[in-house]
């Protein structure tokens, strides 16, 4: 298993194939979602993915402050489906808040996530502040994390 963080300019080719593919196969296909995946934050934005042997397992996108809210953001979260059960959405948001946090000096994080996750995203210290609303056909919540 390799963990992987790097700016868009850091992907090659390959790279940034293998995570828009997954994106798309998650978001757009298995959701059955048509929205527009590609939506200009990925070039401003840092990718933290991990690979099992070559394999895409599981990433997010964090969004620096700015750059899409006032303040910095995770999004894109996702584990391939063949890589799910294995803990590894935990994994990967522990590891996006802590380079939020610890290394982008960040005090508060923005999350728009889907409602039937609500509880997950709580365990990881993450509040609900809005009401529940559509975005792509979906129920998305707006949720913000504050160091302590």
């Amino acid at each position: 298993m390799n963990w992987q963080l790097k700016s868009f300019s850091e992907l090659t080719n390959t790279e940034l194939y293998k995570l828009l593919k997954a994106r798309t196969e998650v978001f757009v296909v298995e959701q059955n979602c048509a929205y527009p995946e590609l939506d200009d934050y990925d070039q401003g934005s840092m990718h933290l993915y991990l690979e099992d042997e070559g394999e895409l397992a599981a990433l997010v996108r964090l969004i620096p402050s700015g750059l899409k809210y006032a303040e910095a953001s995770i999004g894109r979260v996702m584990v391939v489906k063949e890589f799910r059960g294995k803990g590894y959405a935990r994994e990967v948001m522990e590891k996006a808040i802590n380079v939020i946090a610890n290394d982008w000096k960040e005090a508060k994080i923005k999350i728009q996530a889907q409602e039937y996750l609500k509880m997950f995203y709580e365990s990881l210290g993450f509040k609900q502040v809005s009401d529940p609303y559509l975005d792509d056909g979906i129920l998305h919540i707006d949720m913000f994390w504050e160091s302590k």
